[in-house]
């Protein structure tokens, strides 16, 4: 099954037309893994990239997806689920960062607020210094903060900025119009921002 995962589909045309709510449905219903399998092929790019860009090691996020992989087998049973995408998307940033704690090896962010980094208020900046325990709280914070935005602001702070991704990128990822994209991010900054400094 895992192996399979890790494989390119030959065709996924045709699957990709298929909504998300039509395999969980489908799932819940049978328990089949293949049809979760279906839909979780379809985006593991996504969470392969989440996984890396948290852990900043191959096997390790590797592992990861497969690991999440093995918790969606519950955790779709149990919980409705109206956007997989994004859904998912915050599943597995919050799975990365309970294994960093977990391992004491958390990226050490720091937090620029104002008009450095091109006028952008909120930036995240990954270093390798894993002396980190002065910004956990920051971290920790940001984090809460981020779960309080509507689910689209999340996900596009978080492909944005997290991940390095273009305004181009986030648009495919997500499905959301430009105009939607840029939105997002500029309301998600501000009440990201107002948040973190209540």
């Amino acid at each position: 099954m895992f192996l399979k995962l890790f494989r390119k589909p030959k065709s996924s045309t045709d699957r990709s037309r298929i909504d998300p709510a039509d395999y969980i449905a489908a799932y819940r219903a049978t328990g089949d893994l293949t049809v979760l399998g279906d839909l979780y092929e379809q985006h593991m790019d996504l969470v392969y990239a989440v996984c890396f860009n948290y852990l900043r090691d191959e096997d390790e996020a590797k592992d990861a997806v497969m690991s999440l992989f093995e918790q969606l087998v519950t955790d779709l049973r149990r919980h409705e689920v109206q956007q997989f995408g994004p859904w998912l998307h915050s599943v597995a940033r919050n799975y990365c960062l309970m294994q960093l704690r977990k391992n004491q090896a958390h990226p050490k962010a720091v937090l620029v607020t104002g008009t450095d980094l091109d006028n952008d208020p909120v930036k995240l900046l990954w270093t390798d210094d894993d002396d980190s325990s002065d910004l956990e709280d920051d971290l920790t914070l940001m984090e809460s903060c981020l779960q309080t935005l509507p689910i689209e602001q999340q996900t596009c702070l978080t492909l944005f900025y997290l991940e390095r991704k273009t305004y181009t990128e986030v648009a495919d990822l997500t499905g959301y119009e430009m105009k939607k994209v840029k939105s997002c991010l500029q309301n998600g900054r501000r009440n990201l921002k107002i948040c973190m400094h209540k």
